[in-house]
């Protein structure tokens, strides 16, 4: 088996070191993650391949032993600037309390790719961090063996200090530091590690760097960004998605007080990219948004307009009538099982487009001058804002300069550049610095939507309440062979492989409306539908729906046409799965307690994004149909260490609620092609009442750890809607919620 280890390989070529700073500081550098993890979340990233790695700098010592170590990746409220630190100074062997953390720039010839997103960060730097820290150790305790003349296999080191036990002697790494430049680096695919069991950093408790900031409001996010003589600009787009200016009352709106600019912006066709539109800019934001309020817009027929979520509806409901499209798996002979089977049943799920909402919502501010751009951003994915940004204007892209200033919430949103392109226009066409802030509305109704999805399931059981034959046509969007961002659907979603005879069949139609990643893309949608089905196939056997899918994932069958390596490589261990359903069993005291009329518990388990989660979930429903989580636990399975449990308990409890919001009342629709929701009034988030204890447990196994923030999430969604039957009766096959009958007597 290839483990994630497998994927970071190194070369001494791979690790530098330069000059030695002022005050006698040493700086270590290495490569950064594998690109592989951005081509899962299928964004191209321009950077050249990792046969000739690039390097960056992430340590540097000064003589009080003060350790300043560089947190190369975008900070989106998970925690990766705390992390990525943590794996450096374990094996750096340093006392926290003496490292100081430093926030990367965008610079790909030193960091290559960085990212936040995917649940990426864990995986793909585990060892890379490690044995930039171990290396570093290395050269320190080299350069104290040639200092005593002792061999360097004599030395131990503690808490930012090199010790001799057998001579008494000790440096610290602050006295070290300016002699270590000289000593040649050691080859970081062979240069020791800590055995897991020494750890002293990793797997504790560690404070968010800069936590106090943090809950004293110090400025230090995207929208709190200022630089010299900076300007504010909004910028109104159709709310048909792509349709240009036809006509707008410039000149009422550059007579307006405090107003310096007002001008049309042409666009393009990318609706990821620079849309059409009318920008405002000003001296400060209320005069901006009150020169708002009085712009009149007339905007040009555009063909989106003719896409509604009721057509959306009717188009599946046509495509289910009918013959699919296309099959993307095809096991045994489904049409013959599904005929002699003892039981079958077929039901129907659906899902609505969502947005993001992150707190924080879309900006970014831009210097734009004749040979140069500078950015403040707070994008997920840095590499593309600057390619996008440089081929929108027509320069290069070393011409642009970024700067990564922590972001108040992403979940897949900052991964998409359009306030970078939209801010960099407009400062150039303004000539002068501007901060472009979008609205709530703005970024609620010009999202890069979580795409909804319509499902047509039939499932047959033999007179054992085995599961033979299983058949799932999906409605969702695309042209032709070409699915919409994150509509898509691969063939091993579960239970394929555990059912001999097993149809997936697609049909897609066209959209005019921007999609993309959110938390778990994919995953997030189908877990709700699959896992939902799943355990109407349970209660239909007569089965208990937790043991139903143990039982299911012992019976490994073999695809009737092979898959292709990345398929099988994307296939989960069963095994894992299998010890996460156990132990969620046993913590949550599952079937242990009969359960009043109105209150059931729910199951499910997800795959996602290299990490294994299954979840249960208690609820309560009153007579009158109004839905209480009273518990969540929540079993993870995402290899053998926890670097900090801090930050995984929450990414983990963050998630489940994620889920919860999007079950109870979260959807976008459309309605002439416009989005009908404005605000948080029409687009419910989760409130603090509705907020259950969420216990969190971690299975250890022996593989290299992968990141949390997305595979907690897709579990939720259907261990909710599971436990609402056990409680009710009424089975879910709709959300949001706010959407059902729940009412029960």
């Amino acid at each position: 088996m290839t483990t994630q280890s497998d994927m970071t390989g190194v070369s001494r070529r791979g690790f530098l070191r330069a000059t030695a700073l002022a005050g006698g500081g040493i700086l270590l550098a290495s490569y950064a993650e594998p690109l592989e993890a951005l081509e899962r979340l299928g964004l191209h990233t321009g950077l050249p391949p990792m046969a000739d790695p690039m390097l960056s700098a992430f340590v540097r010592i000064t003589p009080d032993g003060i350790v300043t170590i560089t947190s190369k990746n975008p900070e989106i409220g998970q925690g990766i600037k705390t992390m990525l630190p943590m794996l450096i100074a374990e094996e750096l062997d340093v006392d926290w309390a003496n490292v100081r953390v430093e926030q990367a720039d965008f610079d790909p010839t030193k960091y290559q790719a960085q990212i936040a997103g995917g649940s990426t960060a864990t995986p793909t730097n585990w060892l890379p961090q490690r044995r930039v820290g171990a290396a570093a150790r290395a050269m320190l305790v080299s350069a104290a063996a040639a200092q005593w003349n002792v061999p360097a296999a004599e030395l131990e080191t503690e808490k930012g200090v090199v010790h001799h036990r057998a001579s008494k002697r000790s440096a610290t790494y602050g006295s070290l530091a300016s002699a270590a430049v000289s000593v040649t680096p050691p080859d970081l695919a062979t240069v020791p590690l800590k055995d897991p069991k020494k750890f002293t950093i990793i797997g504790t408790r560690t404070k968010t760097v800069g936590l106090r900031d943090i809950l004293m409001g110090k400025p230090m996010f995207g929208i709190d960004v200022t630089v010299p003589n900076m300007h504010y600009a909004t910028f109104v787009k159709s709310p048909v998605f792509a349709a240009k200016v036809a006509s707008a009352n410039l000149d009422a709106i550059k007579a307006m007080p405090g107003v310096t600019h007002a001008f049309v912006v042409e666009g393009t066709t990318n609706l990821q990219g620079l849309m059409p539109g009318v920008a405002i800019i000003g001296k400060n934001w209320w005069m901006v948004q009150q020169a708002r309020k009085k712009l009149v817009v007339e905007w040009a027929a555009h063909p989106t307009s003719q896409q509604s979520s009721a057509g959306f509806a009717a188009k599946a409901a046509e495509f289910f009538a009918g013959t699919p499209q296309r099959t993307i798996r095809n096991d045994g002979d489904f049409d013959a099982a599904i005929t002699g089977a003892a039981k079958v049943l077929k039901a129907e799920y659906s899902y609505p487009f969502i947005s993001h909402a992150p707190l924080e919502p879309q900006g970014c501010t831009a210097h734009v001058t004749a040979d140069k751009c500078e950015l403040w951003t707070t994008s997920q994915t840095p590499q593309g804002g600057r390619a996008l940004v440089a081929t929108t204007l027509g320069i290069k892209e070393e011409q642009i300069t970024m700067h990564m200033v922590r972001a108040g919430g992403g979940f897949g949103r900052r991964l998409y550049n359009d306030p970078l392109v939209e801010a960099a226009w407009i400062a150039r066409e303004a000539k002068v610095p501007v901060k472009l802030l979008w609205t709530r509305e703005d970024d609620l109704q010009h999202d890069m939507f979580r795409p909804g999805g319509f499902h047509s399931f039939t499932g047959g059981l033999d007179a054992s309440g085995k599961l033979i034959a299983f058949r799932n046509h999906f409605a969702t969007f695309g042209e032709g062979e070409r699915f919409a961002p994150s509509a898509d659907i691969g063939p091993t979603e579960y239970p394929a492989r555990f059912v001999p005879n097993l149809k997936m069949d697609v049909s897609v139609m066209p959209l005019g409306v921007p999609t993309g990643a959110l938390r778990a893309p994919r995953s997030n949608a189908l877990s709700f539908a699959f896992q939902g089905f799943i355990d109407e196939c349970a209660v239909a056997a007569g089965k208990d729906p937790l043991q139903f899918r143990i039982d299911t994932l012992k019976a490994e069958i073999t695809p009737t046409a092979p898959l292709t390596p990345q398929q099988q490589a994307g296939q989960m261990d069963a095994q894992r799965v299998i010890g996460i359903l156990e132990k969620a069993r046993e913590v949550s005291g599952w079937g242990k307690t009969k359960l009043p009329k109105g209150t059931g518990m729910g199951c499910a388990f997800y795959f996602s994004h290299r990490g294994y989660f299954a979840e249960v979930v208690q609820v309560t429903v009153s007579k009158a149909g109004d839905v209480k989580v009273d518990k969540v636990w929540a079993i993870g399975d995402v290899g053998s260490d926890i670097i900090n449990p801090n930050h995984a308990e929450q990414q983990v409890q963050g998630a489940a609620m994620d889920g919860m919001s999007q079950a109870y009342g979260q959807e976008i629709t459309f309605t002439a092609g416009k989005v009908d929701q404005t605000n948080f009034n029409n687009y419910p988030m989760l409130r603090i009442r509705q907020a259950p204890p969420i216990e969190v447990h971690f299975v250890k196994t022996a593989f290299s750890p992968t990141g949390i923030g997305e595979p907690a999430l897709p579990p939720v969604v259907p261990a909710m809607i599971n436990a609402i039957y056990a409680a009710t009766g009424k089975r879910v096959r709709q959300i949001p919620l706010s959407k059902v009958d729940l009412k029960w007597s």
